[in-house]
């Protein structure tokens, strides 16, 4: 595959320019991007949960806010290859915004009913969509600043990584007492912190440029390309494949959370939050002992481990029967998920050619991303006594693959190159 690069120019005539440090122009604006994002994540099925009163509708509105994400990635990668990762960012961000802020308003105007209900299911859809596209270019910046950084290509994946957790730590809780005082409060401070991130976005580094073919490329066309760069990657195609699976389980878990939590185990909605902010913590406390691992046994070495680990908590997750154990494992879970995505960006960000980042990102996301919108078709379809068995299928289902994936990668050629570098800048 061939593609023309215009690396050195900046990402968009709005990209910052080389100055300032990674402080400001990369931490700071991914620290306010990723703490709306936890917010749009986590909170909205408790918007809806609150606003509805309804186990289905909750689960509709999870398929319908994932399903518009999936969609997205058809357009997201291309677009930040061709425009730039800061203006793409700045854009759909300042849409969310305003769509937030003009959802927050209807609410506070509409009677409970249709209106409402129609209200909120639309909202999660739109800034699911909104949410990816800024997620894309988010990631794109991130990997730029890595292979630009040489062999700090694991820190700086780690400090996003540890970021994206604390903003996860904060997010959920935050969104959840909020919403004690109402669904308007709680879209306020999201509407707010999209501004903040919209404005923040204008000071990220430049993100390399495809260069443009006569005709132009589509949509369609930037996904054929991501997927060709994917399947010639067979490291990280095995390792995408594996961690959709699991994803599946983060999405069940994450959809069927505000119904086990409220009914089953008679908590609050502001335990919700407490329960993702509690798993934030420990995915935060683990990212020191997983730098420890990928130091003294690498890549695979960290791939293997946190699968095993992630494995173990989801089988027993399934058997639970009680707040404090479910928000146990759950946290159990999440830790060893962050060990699964630091292999995960470390990888992609050393073996993906810099010109096709976008649209190969786009194309591997939305791999990872397929099983959320499926969870929460799950969860509509289940009846909240059959929650515990369709939770250990799926636990089960994925302890296979992850099994399967890391064998198979324990001699992967592409695997141990990598492993070695990360193993040098340690």
């Amino acid at each position: 595959m061939t593609v023309s690069l215009t690396d050195a120019q900046p990402a968009g005539r709005h990209a910052a320019g080389a100055t300032g440090g990674l402080f400001g122009r990369v931490y700071a604006p991914r620290a306010c991007e990723a703490l709306a994002y936890s917010m749009t994540t986590y909170a909205m099925p408790l918007v809806v949960l609150a606003t509805t009163g309804s186990a289905s509708l909750t689960g509709l509105a999870f398929a319908l806010e994932w399903t518009p994400r999936v969609a997205a990635f058809a357009f997201a990668g291309a677009l930040v290859d061709r425009s730039g990762a800061a203006i793409v960012w700045f854009l759909a961000s300042l849409a969310r915004a305003l769509v937030v802020a003009g959802a927050a308003v209807a609410l506070t105007v509409l009677p409970p009913g249709t209106a409402e209900t129609v209200t909120v299911l639309a909202l999660t859809a739109v800034t699911g969509t909104l949410t990816q596209f800024s997620f894309i270019a988010n990631e794109a910046v991130g990997a730029a600043v890595g292979r630009h950084g040489g062999r700090r290509s694991h820190t700086v994946q780690s400090v996003s990584i540890s970021i994206d957790q604390t903003a996860t730590l904060i997010g959920p809780a935050a969104g959840g007492l909020l919403l004690l005082t109402g669904p308007t409060r709680m879209l306020a401070c999201l509407s707010v912190l999209s501004f903040l991130s919209a404005s923040l976005a204008l000071r990220t580094p430049p993100t390399p440029l495809r260069g443009r073919r006569h005709g132009g490329q589509g949509p369609s066309g930037g996904l054929r390309e991501g997927w060709r760069t994917l399947r010639s990657l067979p490291a990280l195609r095995r390792l995408v494949t594996g961690l959709a699976c699991s994803n599946l389980m983060l999405g069940l878990l994450q959809s069927a959370s505000p119904v086990l939590v409220t009914e089953r185990f008679s908590h609050s909605a502001a335990a919700v939050g407490t329960l993702w902010s509690i798993a934030a913590a420990a995915t935060l406390a683990a990212m020191v002992c997983w730098q420890f691992v990928l130091n003294r046994f690498g890549l695979w070495g960290v791939g293997a481990i946190s699968a095993t680990l992630a494995a173990t908590a989801c089988l027993a997750v399934a058997q639970t029967s009680s707040y404090a154990g479910y928000a146990a494992f759950v946290a159990l879970f999440m830790a060893a998920d962050g060990g699964l995505t630091l292999v995960l960006r470390t990888l992609r960000s050393l073996v993906i050619p810099p010109a096709a980042f976008g649209t190969t990102l786009s194309v591997s996301v939305l791999l990872l991303l397929l099983p959320f919108p499926l969870a929460g078709i799950l969860l509509a379809l289940t009846p909240a006594p059959r929650l515990s068995h369709l939770i250990g299928a799926c636990a089960l289902l994925q302890a296979l693959t992850l099994l399967v994936t890391f064998l198979r990668l324990r001699d992967d050629p592409a695997l141990r190159p990598a492993a070695r570098e990360v193993l040098r800048e340690g």
